[in-house]
């Protein structure tokens, strides 16, 4: 059945002009509700608003890009992650207009627009760069366009990381369009999930809430725009993600 969504977080998200600081995209506080109805799992671990996204930023570094992701509460790194942080992943999808893919990657449940095709996929994780590496073969066809981001770290509110601009191919970034995934690193991912962790009807522990046991709801917490993108119909219709562009 088609899950609708809260009127009130239909919001887009803005794109402030690109400068010499980079370009920074601000996204509604208090939409990390998933598809309208997400429930955080129960572990004091999982704050509120830990996976409420409110700004992402790109921000050309020399040969690098430095990608900066701001959230509702300040980063706790309880489990003592190699990242900084503990329960945050992020997954940063970018059309450089090359054509590219509309398929998700495993464990989120998402698909995206025929317009929005995404060139590159960058994982942010707080996980080592080996074990995340290690995981990407799960999305098949898809793992030669997955980049890990490095150096990754956190700071206050804000986490960051870094990806080496020539792997996004040719292009200026402040010409690309960019989609953000918010994600819970999950060490046991079920199945082939991509270290992601999953949207259950109820929530346990380790699990988040007001999902589908069918496995047909998108597995995320937050999206970049409008959190319509979200909206699903089980068994026909993934949530299906556009990209936001300066």
């Amino acid at each position: 059945m088609m899950r609708p969504l809260a009127s009130l977080i239909l919001t887009a998200a803005f794109a402030l002009p690109a400068c010499a600081d980079g370009l920074t995209f601000t996204d509604p506080a208090g939409d990390d509700v998933g598809a309208g109805a997400l429930i955080y799992p129960t572990n004091p671990v999982f704050r509120p608003g830990a996976f409420d996204l409110l700004a992402f930023s790109v921000t050309e570094e020399a040969e690098r890009l430095r990608l900066d992701f701001d959230i509702a509460t300040p980063v706790q790194n309880e489990w003592n992650m190699a990242g900084g942080f503990d329960v945050q992943l992020f997954f940063v999808f970018v059309d450089t207009g090359t054509g590219g893919h509309v398929a998700g990657l495993p464990g989120l449940n998402i698909t995206f627009a025929p317009d929005a095709a995404w060139d590159r996929a960058i994982i942010v994780s707080p996980q080592p760069q080996t074990r995340v590496m290690a995981e990407i073969p799960k999305a098949k066809d898809l793992a030669a366009d997955i980049l890990v981001a490095t150096d990754v770290s956190a700071n206050g509110t804000r986490i960051t990381g870094y990806v080496a601009k020539a792997a996004l191919g040719d292009g200026t970034p402040a010409e690309w369009g960019y989609q953000v995934v918010v994600q819970s690193n999950e060490g046991f991912p079920e199945d082939g999930d991509l270290l992601t962790r999953r949207v259950n009807e109820f929530e346990g522990e380790y699990r988040f809430g007001g999902g589908h046991d069918g496995n047909c709801d998108p597995h995320v917490v937050d999206v970049l725009g409008p959190a319509d993108q979200l909206a699903y119909d089980c068994g026909a219709t993934l949530a299906t993600l556009t990209m936001t562009r300066p």
